[in-house]
């Protein structure tokens, strides 16, 4: 295949993938991770260390392992266009886009044209690459973007001795970094398993002037999580780097149903409803028909395929076998790190930081074994035949995905209640609104534009005094089948009424598939001389 055509067939791949994430965007709620990058630009603004810079307040970190990249490149979208799912998910799903076709760059010129296509097909079409990139919670699509470009560039230093692709490498490494900490495991893992399969490369190249180069470069990336550190004891490590080796064999097992493409089953979609909607749409009926048709399949060969790149990687070339065993190492690396960390590697959005990784291997061992080792004709029809049975059982599982949400809704951190909570609540006109359980306050930041007055419902008595101390104070909660941290507005019932005052409910908001998600209320004085005893 010529590298022309290649380039063509990789950028109808990138569209594909565009076209693929359209149908998910309005389906789902906003989670409150989804949205937390647009804290440091809405009322009530909120964010970890920001700086000042004349009248103007930017903030660098919003957590103290999350920077403000994404606040810094989105927020001005959400401000002036308003916090919706397009304006919250379209810059991602583009940003995967753009992701997909630096992975096919970068494959062009470590492997061949026929092996950088066949990568972009098979991470195109995988289910947990677009649906954690669509959803973007993790949020990983920039985590993507940038350490797949840094590998790019690093490549074509070594290729073409470019001392400014040397410093956008190590630049784009250290943004990811401030993007998110947690690229410390890939960071980590790339560079070891480049040192250990490239030594005599790297020794070739390394100077002192580009290691100055490098050192300097990775730092300005990184320089805002850098300072933070330095001014803030080293909060990020101190309170993010916990080990914990327990929980690996479960933390493996998700590893493998994220490969399989159905980790997200029960996390972002319901796989049942008390009142199943029948879809509507001509998309939305083909999409059942075609699950039905499928037996509603929930894993795609991804994992199979793996083994099989692994089993036949001794008949590829020595250039394929070294190149799938550094991505092989620095997976590994890099998982290892977010598994032996308490906390960590125990869900999808974290596994698939491992990718491209694993796509990369599949289509650089394929590609070599079938393509160029076999009969040439041969080998390449084959290889054909395989991408193409790979891609459309991916493609299935993510048209199952479509058809439970369809069907079935969101989950509960993903409920689609969370739009008619906004509206009701805007209604209200409430002096302050208190969010009495986790995964409330960012949505409602985000689709209200900052104009709800909302406060997070501390659990100390002086904060509950002051949130009880108004009747135009409104409390958004979760029902208590849906409560994230069960018993919270329960405790907050029991404080009130060892003040005299009782709940009354204002409205309960339902998700439009049965399911009474949240509820809103305020408290009454009931006894207004009432004194509660010592014995209360």
């Amino acid at each position: 295949m010529t590298g022309r055509r290649a380039s063509l067939c990789a950028l109808l791949a990138c569209v594909l993938f565009l076209s693929l994430g359209q149908p998910f965007v309005p389906r789902l709620g906003i989670e409150d991770d989804e949205a937390l990058f647009a804290a440091p630009v809405l009322g009530p603004r909120f964010c970890t260390w920001a700086i000042r810079v004349g009248h103007s307040t930017i903030a660098l970190m919003i957590m103290t392992y999350i920077g403000a990249v994404k606040t810094i490149l989105l927020g001005p979208i959400v401000r002036h266009l308003g916090g919706t799912v397009w304006t919250v998910r379209e810059p991602a799903l583009l940003i995967g886009a753009a992701s997909l076709w630096v992975f096919y760059r970068l494959l062009r010129r470590i492997a061949s044209p026929r092996a950088a296509l066949i990568g972009c097909v098979l991470l195109a079409t995988d289910s947990q690459y677009l649906l954690t990139t669509v959803f973007d919670w993790g949020p990983v699509a920039l985590q993507h973007l940038l350490l797949t470009a840094a590998m790019l560039c690093a490549v074509r230093f070594y290729q073409r001795r470019e001392t400014i692709s040397l410093a956008a490498a190590c630049f784009l490494a250290g943004l990811a970094l401030w993007d998110k900490a947690l690229a410390v495991w890939m960071v980590t893992g790339l560079g070891f398993a480049a040192a250990v399969c490239f030594p005599r490369q790297i020794a070739s190249v390394v100077t002192a002037r580009r290691a100055a180069i490098a050192v300097l470069a990775f730092a300005l990336g990184a320089a805002p999580l850098l300072t933070f550190n330095v001014t803030h004891g080293w909060a990020t490590f101190r309170s993010n780097w916990k080990p914990d080796a327990s929980g690996l064999a479960t933390k493996g097992w998700l590893l493998l149903l994220t490969v399989r493409g159905e980790a997200l089953f029960g996390y972002l979609a319901e796989e049942s409803a008390p009142v199943p909607r029948q879809p509507s749409s001509v998309l939305e009926r083909a999409s059942a028909a075609l699950a039905s048709a499928t037996g509603h399949p929930r894993g795609n060969l991804s994992a199979y395929a793996l083994a099989a790149a692994l089993l036949l990687l001794p008949l590829a070339s020595a250039a394929a076998r070294r190149t799938v065993l550094f991505a092989l190492l620095a997976a590994a690396i890099a998982w290892a790190l977010m598994s032996l960390n308490r906390n960590t590697g125990g869900g999808a959005h974290h596994a698939i930081l491992l990718w491209p990784l694993p796509i990369l291997t599949i289509a650089v061992s394929l590609d070599s074994v079938f393509a160029q080792r076999a009969s040439r004709a041969a080998g390449a029809t084959v290889l054909a035949a395989l991408v193409c049975v790979l891609a459309a059982s991916s493609l299935l599982v993510t048209n199952t995905y479509f058809a439970c949400m369809v069907r079935h809704g969101g989950s509960t951190s993903w409920s689609g209640a969370v739009f008619p909570l906004s509206r009701t609540l805007l209604a209200s006109h409430a002096r302050a609104v208190y969010c009495v359980d986790w995964g409330i306050l960012e949505g409602l930041r985000l689709l209200s534009r900052g104009k709800l007055p909302l406060r997070a419902q501390g659990f100390d008595d002086g904060a509950m005094r002051e949130a009880l101390s108004r009747p135009d104070h409104l409390f958004a909660g979760r029902t208590p089948q849906y409560e994230m941290f069960p018993g919270n507005t329960a405790k907050l019932t029991a404080f009130a009424a060892r003040q005299g005052q009782a709940r009354e409910p204002v409205a309960v908001v339902h998700d439009g598939y049965g399911r009474a998600i949240f509820e809103v209320f305020r408290f009454t004085q009931t006894s207004p001389s009432f004194r509660p005893s010592r014995t209360q």
